[in-house]
């Protein structure tokens, strides 16, 4: 695999800016990935990619915030337009915009409009949005694009392309751009006995691929999309390839599968967290924890979107990523 030190090249500005969708890999403090389907902002001017989580839900951020090496995969086209796109991985720095989490969300609401502009019949109106504030309102998280893995639609059994858009300097500080014989050095395995349950059978019915995450010898998580079955009478998730450049080894990793439609009116997401292990029959995941995920299924706009805010977090957060609710505004402020 060659490295290419460039510029960002215009098809890939294409993907980040029209994919509806971007898988968003964040590291806890012991190294272990967990992987987010998160909506992209991006401007074809700049060099950074923002995404958005809301305040019920800071640790997406707050681990971003303690290791700021992320890494957002482009796998899924569904709703971009685009015909056999590339899949491509971003490694880049984050950066926890926190300041004013209510602007955060009108910003984002502009850029998600005009990328999905039949879903603004389905926002609810500002008189609600102000009264569901902590529901609304976001962190958001902008990644300086720093290094790119680039498979060809033909799938991850090719070998990559990778480009390099750091400064000369930085790329050769440390272990960046070297070891290509190994790029992920992942750590020794955890071991615990495999989880299984219906949300496992399921997963195997509903999703032919999923992404997988490690961490790499550098630091930064690594992501692939991969096809997947589960394997119930040895409680695993059997990887169906070994995807080229990625040689992986046993290790933490998470796996999480999603899907939504092209106007992204409904979604659903799974994310399993485990062990990455090989067996006689190839790579597969010991799943440790199953997360149902977030997910928004077909309704009628307000109603459903009521539904879900109420839902998300009973009661509203008053102190969720150290704010608390000023309610008859709406407005979030920072608590310390």
């Amino acid at each position: 695999m060659t490295t290419t030190r460039l510029s960002l090249p215009g098809e890939f500005a294409e993907v980040f800016a029209r994919f509806v969708t971007t898988e968003y890999t964040v590291l806890d403090p012991r190294g272990r990935p967990s992987i987010w389907p998160l909506i992209p902002y991006y401007s074809r001017s700049d060099r950074h990619i923002e995404v958005g989580v809301g305040l019920g839900s800071p640790k997406k951020a707050e681990d971003a915030r303690r290791n700021p090496r992320v890494a957002l995969l482009f796998s899924d086209p569904t709703g971009s337009g685009l015909t056999d796109p590339p899949q491509v991985l971003v490694q880049g720095t984050a950066t926890v915009d926190d300041r004013d989490p209510t602007a955060n969300f009108e910003r984002t609401i502009r850029a998600f409009t005009e990328k999905l502009p039949r879903r603004r019949l389905l926002l609810p109106p500002r008189p609600v949005r102000r009264l569901l504030g902590w529901y609304f309102a976001r962190v958001s998280i902008w990644i300086r694009i720093e290094r790119l893995y680039v498979w060809s639609a033909d799938g991850p059994t090719r070998q990559p392309q990778r480009l390099d858009l750091r400064p000369t300097a930085l790329a050769q500080d440390g272990a960046a751009v070297g070891a290509e014989e190994d790029p992920l050095a992942g750590g020794d395995p955890v071991w615990h006995d495999p989880v299984w349950d219906v949300r496992l059978d399921r997963l195997g019915q509903t999703y032919p691929t999923a992404v997988v995450s490690v961490q790499a010898h550098d630091g930064y998580p690594f992501a692939i999309r991969v096809p997947i079955a589960t394997d119930p009478a040895a409680r695993r998730i059997r990887i169906g390839c070994d995807p080229a450049g990625v040689p992986l080894r046993a290790g933490p990793a998470c796996l999480t599968a999603h899907d939504h439609d092209a106007d992204f009116t409904w979604f659903r997401n799974c994310q399993v967290r485990g062990t990455l292990i090989r067996d006689q029959g190839g790579w597969a995941i010991l799943p440790h924890r199953v997360i149902g995920g977030d997910h928004l299924l077909p309704g009628r706009g307000l109603p459903r979107l009521t539904r879900a805010a109420a839902g998300a977090c009973v009661p509203p957060p008053r102190k969720a990523f150290g704010y608390g609710s000023v309610a008859d505004s709406g407005v979030m402020k920072r608590t310390s």
